[in-house]
């Protein structure tokens, strides 16, 4: 599997945006303060669904487009924000969509799904079983099954990471949460692409281990999934793809608990007066886990998305 090269990775870029400009990124005083060196948000909560998976979406679906591949009717599997993504580009381009997702989903995700025209169907205990019933389905109804990780959905992704590289340029470390791969995986494209010396850290739930076990193994493993706060992390099985390319290229993995995701939370509400979802905070949790080891050096961290229920947000904050 080759990775998108710059010049693929800028025709993205022209697709999103058509639907919103370059989302900013800011260097937050009080942040940097609290980690004790300079600190760089990527808000990619202020894309028109909340978070970063909207790109891939639309850079799926132009590709089908292109190629004159668009189906009658899609079908995926998600926790919310990769549901809102390809519910808005498959409204775009007229196509019937259909979208799992766990029992006990976010209320608020879902609601934000079935605003874009989604037929919702909520399925299985956790993601895993989700995605395997969406295939079913997919199957039984031949419509086309988009999945979590796909090179257009990675590449589309990695057009938030060209931004976030070209306007500081001198970043050094960046901390990135994993779910199922296309957000740690798009960062490592537009590194690559762009040459940039900046390191990447992946950011994985104490509560969803699968990636930090499955590169520790160097096979995939799946683990239980217990996190209340990170749905966006929350996956049982690792892709096998993703697994490559994050096994050769991640400069380490951090493991946050739920209850570091819940301070992070707080942390970037009290200095930034941003919403940010369990996995939204991830990242910045992290750095703060690592904070010893970061003196003098310029950091980045995206809050990938602002998702979170509201009834969810009001009890981190208290």
């Amino acid at each position: 599997m080759s990775m998108p090269s710059l010049r693929e990775i800028e025709a993205a870029a022209e697709v999103v945006y058509r639907e919103f400009p370059p989302t900013p990124q800011y260097r937050w005083a009080l942040l940097s303060e609290r980690l004790g060196t300079e600190c760089w948000v990527k808000h990619e909560n202020h894309t028109p669904v909340g978070a970063f998976k909207i790109r891939g979406g639309l850079t799926y679906f132009h590709e089908l487009s292109k190629r004159g591949e668009l189906p009658k009717e899609v079908v995926s599997a998600t926790r919310g924000n990769h549901g809102q993504s390809i519910g808005w580009a498959a409204r775009a381009h007229g196509v019937a969509c259909t979208i799992v997702v766990p029992q006990g989903n976010s209320a608020e995700k879902n609601a934000a799904m079935r605003a874009l025209g989604v037929q919702l169907i909520e399925h299985g205990n956790d993601f895993t079983e989700s995605a395997d019933f969406a295939r079913q389905l997919a199957a039984e109804r031949k419509a086309l099954m988009v999945p979590s990780f796909h090179m257009d959905l990675v590449r589309g992704v990695s057009t938030y990471w060209l931004e976030f590289l070209r306007a500081v340029p001198d970043l050094e470390v960046a901390y990135v949460p994993i779910g199922l791969g296309s957000g740690a995986c798009a960062a490592i494209v537009a590194k690559q692409a762009l040459n940039h010396p900046v390191r990447i850290v992946g950011v994985v739930s104490a509560h969803a281990r699968t990636y930090a076990d499955s590169i520790a193994a160097g096979k995939v493993v799946e683990a239980p999934v217990s996190t209340r706060l990170a749905d966006g992390m929350a996956v049982r099985r690792a892709d096998e793809r993703a697994l490559e390319w994050l096994s050769r290229h991640l400069h380490h993995v951090a493991v946050v608990t739920d209850q570091e995701v819940a301070g992070a939370m707080r942390a970037l509400y009290a200095d930034t007066h941003n919403l940010a979802e369990g996995a939204g905070a991830a990242g910045f949790a992290a750095a703060l886990q690592e904070r010893g080891q970061l003196r003098d050096q310029r950091v980045g961290v995206v809050l990938t998305g602002a998702n979170v229920d509201a009834s969810l947000m009001r009890e981190v904050l208290q």
